[in-house]
């Protein structure tokens, strides 16, 4: 049995100096499996689906926002540090450090995944004892943070 791949026939034209050799396959048609394929052939293949992969909050993120304090009405411009860590598939745990002209105030958080890149939880600050609903929502290597509660509010954009 011959062990030579069947190759399609193509019509040759021989001159006097190439009669008798064989011609060579183009390297082109061994590297492109579809060329000589029918249209009919070529539509059966499955169409490639990209993932949207979905953005994770776990690291360190920084920026800077504005706080609402609901007592006195005031806002104040503020700088924060926030780090995420992942723990479950869904949600993280986040711990903030938040400066403003008045005062230094640290945030705890757990937040679980509630849409594509958007998260909802609640978060406490201890020295304060003040409580509230946190809400992020990122968009690549940024992502907006809103806190609210009885005391006041804050929205932010950090960036990795």
């Amino acid at each position: 049995m011959n062990s030579r791949a069947v190759q399609p026939s193509t019509p040759r034209v021989t001159t006097g100096a190439n009669r008798g050799r064989r011609a060579s396959r183009p390297a082109q048609l061994l590297a492109d499996p579809s060329l000589g394929q029918s249209d009919a052939n070529k539509s059966k293949a499955e169409p490639v689906k990209e993932a949207k992969a979905e953005v994770g909050l776990e690291g360190s993120w920084s920026g800077g926002g504005e706080v609402a304090f609901a007592a006195t009405g005031s806002r104040e411009r503020a700088r924060c540090r926030a780090h995420y860590t992942r723990r479950s598939k869904d949600s993280y745990a986040m711990n903030a450090t938040c400066a403003t002209a008045s005062g230094k105030a640290a945030q705890t958080a757990t937040v679980h995944r509630v849409g594509e890149n958007r998260y909802r939880g609640n978060f406490h600050n201890i020295e304060y004892d003040i409580s509230g609903t946190i809400f992020v929502v990122v968009s690549g290597n940024s992502q907006s943070v809103r806190l609210s509660s009885t005391s006041g509010s804050a929205l932010f954009r950090l960036s990795r």
